[in-house]
């Protein structure tokens, strides 16, 4: 077991790699659930995920090597106003904050809206940047329910900043046909019937890149805390394999994980989230130089 000295932040990591100035890496939590339609919650998400991540172990296996060393501070919660666009303000101030002292930014929701900030912030500081969505739904309507930011929209949003591909796909609305870009969707039985589309996703996507995962790509069988589970997503090591190519064929300049709505009475789904955080980093500052 673990005999890391609690901080009290992500990890739990001893307290001289939290330190906000010498600290490569930045967690922002975002809880918000302004616009989800059906199961209310995902702002209980970034602190279920926090919790959970005092319980994983440091060292990564695959990379062989502790992120952690990179420093990773956690940053305090945004106070996210009510109304989506406000939140959106919000969120792109804190994260263009973080960007000026040179953080890696790893965003937790929270809904999927949170994301349109972020990417907000890293395009006005990163050039040549686009999306890379991983989500069982194609969030492209034009707006829902009377809000161009509900999260329904968020790939609308984010679509007016820079381009964006969209991986996982499973559910969509016959209005969003018109807007749906086929060389930069890649639906779910696509991939899961064993079609190899990973050189195509990476032909789609920018030098420098930013990813956005909705947790419900994932099978509700290994994920059920969503607030939108659907069937037939995607596993772990499939998921993991596409971020190892994306991560060492590109250059990732932030992540956000949305979506998580923790269950009190099944608390595997918060770990999933917050080892999927750290294996993510791992890769990620693996490829910049070994800890």
């Amino acid at each position: 077991m673990k005999t890391n000295t609690y901080s009290g932040s992500y990890g739990c990591i001893p307290e001289k790699f939290c330190r906000y100035e010498k600290a490569s890496i930045a967690i922002l939590p975002i809880p918000y659930d302004g616009t989800s339609t059906w199961i209310k919650g995902s702002d209980r998400g970034p602190q279920a995920l926090l919790d959970a991540s005092a319980n994983m172990e440091l060292y990564d296996i695959e990379t062989n090597s502790e992120v952690f060393k990179r420093g990773i501070v956690t940053i305090d919660p945004v106070s996210c106003p009510d109304d989506p666009e406000a939140m959106v303000d919000v969120v792109c101030d804190r994260a263009r904050s973080l960007l000026n002292d040179g953080k890696f930014i790893v965003g937790i929701g929270g809904e999927h809206t949170i994301s349109v900030g972020l990417v907000r912030a890293i395009a006005e500081k990163v050039r040549d940047v686009s999306v890379l969505q991983l989500d069982a739904h194609s969030d492209t309507r034009t707006e829902y329910e009377g809000s161009k930011y509900n999260h329904a929209c968020v790939m609308s949003r984010i679509g007016e900043i820079c381009p964006y591909v969209q991986v996982g796909i499973r559910s969509m609305d016959s209005s969003e046909l018109e807007r749906l870009n086929s060389d930069r969707t890649f639906f779910a039985h696509e991939i899961l019937n064993g079609s190899n589309v990973t050189q195509k996703i990476l032909n789609e996507l920018t030098h420098n890149v930013y990813i956005t995962i909705d947790l419900d790509v994932f099978d509700p069988s290994s994920m059920p805390s969503t607030g939108t589970p659907e069937p037939g997503g995607l596993d772990w090591y499939t998921l993991i394999k596409l971020m190892r190519s994306v991560i060492m064929e590109k250059e990732v300049v932030g992540i956000d994980i949305t979506e998580l709505l923790p269950n009190p009475t099944n608390r595997a789904p918060d770990f999933m989230a917050a080892k999927l955080v750290y294996r993510i980093l791992s890769m990620i500052f693996s490829k910049r130089g070994k800890n």
